[in-house]
């Protein structure tokens, strides 16, 4: 593959639009380039908890996740241009399984858990919450723009092994799970 980027500014977004893959130019809040800018949210943060398990040698979860961050990048790839395809429903079936094993291995929650406990589980719920705002802007995008594909399952099944996969991070450092304590109710 050759280069794709001669130069890293145009200054033809100097005036507030952007170009799609399809020669479009939309303004840069569009819908559609808010879901770009959210995916690339999650992605970036998705690298740095790939680094953060890296080093702490949580290989098999690490195993897991890598995939996710090129597969996001074909996300991004289907939403800068409409008539690309590059996500399958084998990508969503892949998550899946991923969440049915390491679901097994935790069994059922008891309580809500909050995103604490060590600073990997905590940036995993960082990138939970990350791909549940990512799927907010895609579904904001689809009620405008109708989107095809995989795209919307992949990200909501995303951040489902997101959450499991901050479980097991914990797990594997021999973290407790730092359970939700609800206020206690105002007498009267």
């Amino acid at each position: 593959m050759g280069y794709r980027l001669s130069k890293i500014y145009t200054r033809t977004g100097d005036k507030g639009e952007t170009g799609l893959g399809d020669g479009r130019r939309v303004p840069k809040d569009h819908p559609r380039i808010e879901a770009i800018g959210e995916v690339d949210s999650l992605n970036s943060q998705l690298g740095l908890l790939l680094a953060g398990l890296d080093e702490h040698g949580l290989k098999e979860v690490s195993e897991v996740l890598a995939p996710c961050q090129h597969r996001l990048f074909d996300l991004g790839g289907e939403l800068a241009m409409p008539s690309y395809r590059a996500l399958n429903m084998a990508e969503v079936e892949r998550l899946e399984a991923a969440i049915d094993v390491w679901n097994d291995e935790l069994g059922p929650l008891k309580n809500f858990i909050l995103p604490s406990g060590s600073a990997l589980v905590a940036q995993a719920h960082v990138c939970r919450s990350l791909a549940r705002s990512a799927e907010r802007r895609c579904q904001q995008l689809n009620a405008v723009e109708p989107l095809e594909g995989a795209g919307l399952a992949y990200i909501n099944r995303l951040s489902d092994l997101l959450f499991v996969a901050a479980r097991i991070i914990g797990r594997r450092q021999g973290v407790a799970e730092v359970l939700w304590q609800a206020a206690e109710r105002p007498l009267g």
